[in-house]
């Protein structure tokens, strides 16, 4: 194994625990959270601790459908987090 993989594989590690402790956060933030704003914006951040987690993972193993699997999740968490903001603000999502 040459320093560079080692060093790669470091920095991934770290950036997964790093991802981790950030969606855990989120979760409390999720639970926690004292308005539904707060709420939301916790689940759009988990969105985006699990699209890094993914991209991650998709690095790590060297598969190339991860990326297209962090699109999609991309994607919903964009329309559900829209949904979400328009429901908290108007009461209905469309009208």
């Amino acid at each position: 194994m040459t320093a560079a993989t080692e060093l790669m594989n470091i920095a991934i590690f770290v950036a997964f625990v790093t991802l981790a402790l950030g969606q855990i956060l989120s979760m409390v933030r999720l639970v926690l959270g004292p308005t539904s704003g707060d709420r939301i914006l916790a689940l759009d951040t988990m969105v985006i601790n699990a699209l890094g987690l993914v991209v991650l993972l998709g690095i790590y193993q060297g598969v190339q459908i991860y990326f297209e699997v962090s699109l999609l999740i991309a994607m919903l968490g964009f329309v559900s987090t829209v949904a979400l903001a328009r429901f908290k603000l108007r009461g209905d999502i469309i009208e």
